[in-house]
């Protein structure tokens, strides 16, 4: 077999002017000067000798005590200038969804990273059930990127309050609806894009879903499978179907009997407050557990095996189970999100216990009273807590490549709503406050791009979503990070 290219052809053609006129610029030279330059230098080297001699005990001393010395002990030398600043790449918006008000309520990222998606619905007061709403994408990498015209808008009939890309199917959106409704779309199809969804069943949400996850299926490695939650205090797992339905796999409900009361929260209805479910998160390091946070301000570590058979319910074709297991200390109003820490150590522990320091036991939770909590899975106190805003904080997350940094997303503050985080620098204010928009609106969500690390995504109660660009000071890992991490996690606990 022949791999010879064919012949290839080349043209030259001539790009010199026709006129050429030539234009001196060299200083005019002396022939004093002339001479002097060809002149030998002359160098006092008795001098020289004498001088070296005068300081070499000096010198030696200092070198001898820079070599014993500990100051850069972990210093690693980087090659490339640090980017100090963060900037803003793009601002995405539609215009028929900000003509209605409407609100981005979610973003997500596909598999590639080139590509965000962002849902148009309504987070604040009211009965949005039937409005009309939109999903919308943007390929980040198209040449002709326009901000304000979508690669690919979807209309839904009921508001999206939620949605999450496939984590390896780059076409792939899943969605949640207000009205407890969950659709998965593919882009590639722009007639008719949806191809599951739950519809309106016994089984389906009664209340709106606000959250939606992907979750890998162990038994059938090409199907994946959707869990949804919601404020009908329901965590449902989907499988796909042939005929276009999403099935009820399997199912749990937070009951308030897992719920310590509160003194905080008697004035507020306990069967309805303790148990809606607003946010979930699954832990790094065992895929049986997870944490949610619900509207009674309690963040709940939970378990995928729990067999304790919840409340009854009737008409539903799966029976539901009692997943909670521990209950952390309160915030003083609902829990809007919970993350947990992408990170730990890749060793074998030797004890059947983990070290209570561990990162891979850690999770952030926010909500309406303003705060962030660090917490520990394994003690129901906080390790610590920032009073970030006197009003809600609606999204926090880690980052996907640096232990110590995490951003958070606020309800107030005139042009800084997006606070990134870097626990190396401090833990009691944030390292940068962003501009997300010049009126005094709130961030609804955030997302990091695990694929092109530098990029984080905010869309905002105007309609807009910004793609930030962030310093290598937030995506480079520093030596001893995640032992900083530990040991900051020690002395607060100390």
């Amino acid at each position: 077999k022949a791999c010879q290219t064919g012949k290839i052809s080349t043209a030259e053609a001539a790009a010199q002017s026709h006129i050429a006129q030539d234009a001196a610029v060299q200083t005019e030279q002396s022939k004093d000067a002339a001479l002097d330059f060809q002149q030998e230098v002359q160098v006092d080297y008795t001098g020289l000798l004498s001088f070296l001699q005068r300081v070499e005990d000096a010198v030696i001393k200092e070198l001898n005590k820079n070599w014993k010395s500990h100051a850069f002990d972990g210093f690693e030398v980087n090659g490339t200038d640090q980017d100090e600043t963060v900037l803003c790449l793009h601002t995405l918006s539609y215009p028929e969804a900000q003509d209605q008000n409407l609100q981005v309520t979610s973003v997500s990222w596909n598999a590639t990273g080139s590509v965000i998606a962002c849902s148009y619905g309504r987070l604040d007061d009211g009965d949005w059930s039937t409005e009309r709403s939109y999903v919308c994408t943007w390929n980040l990498d198209r040449r002709a990127l326009n901000p304000q015209h979508p690669d690919l808008v979807v209309d839904v009939p009921s508001s999206v309050m939620c949605l999450a890309f496939h984590p390896s199917q780059p076409s792939l959106i899943a969605g949640g609806l207000f009205s407890g409704e969950l659709v998965v779309w593919d882009t590639s199809r722009t007639e008719d894009p949806v191809i599951w969804r739950t519809g309106m069943t016994d089984d389906t949400h009664t209340d709106p879903v606000y959250q939606v996850k992907w979750l890998p299926d162990t038994k059938h490695r090409n199907h994946g499978r959707l869990l949804s939650v919601a404020t009908d205090g329901k965590i449902l797992v989907w499988r796909e179907e042939q005929d276009g339905r999403l099935a009820l796999a399997e199912g749990f409900a937070i009951v308030a009997q897992q719920i310590p009361r509160s003194t905080r929260l008697k004035k507020v209805g306990w069967g309805e407050a303790a148990v809606g479910v607003t946010s979930l998160s699954f832990s790094h390091f065992d895929p049986d557990v997870f944490v949610v946070g619900v509207e009674g301000g309690y963040p709940l570590r939970c378990s995928a095996t729990a067999q304790a058979p919840a409340l009854p319910r009737p008409g539903g074709s799966a029976p539901l189970r009692a997943p909670a297991d521990l209950a952390f200390s309160p915030h003083a109003g609902p829990v809007y999100s919970v993350s947990c820490s992408p990170f730990h150590r890749q060793q074998k522990i030797k004890s059947c216990f983990l070290l209570p320091a561990s990162p891979r036991n850690l999770f952030l939770s926010c909500g309406t009273d303003g705060q962030v909590h660090l917490h520990s899975m394994l003690q129901t106190q906080p390790l610590f807590a920032l009073q970030l805003s006197k009003k809600y904080l609606f999204c926090v997350c880690w980052s996907p490549v640096r232990p110590l940094v995490f951003a958070a997303a606020s309800g107030e503050g005139k042009y800084l709503q997006v606070h990134l985080f870097d626990l190396a620098r401090s833990t009691q204010k944030p390292a940068v406050s962003l501009k997300q928009s010049m009126s005094d609106c709130p961030v609804f969500c955030l997302e990091f791009n695990t694929k092109h690390t530098r990029l984080l995504a905010a869309g905002d109660a105007a309609g807009t979503v910004k793609v930030w660009q962030l310093s290598s000071d937030f995506t480079e890992q520093g030596p001893r990070e995640m032992s900083h991490l530990e040991q900051l996690a020690s002395e607060i606990m100390d």
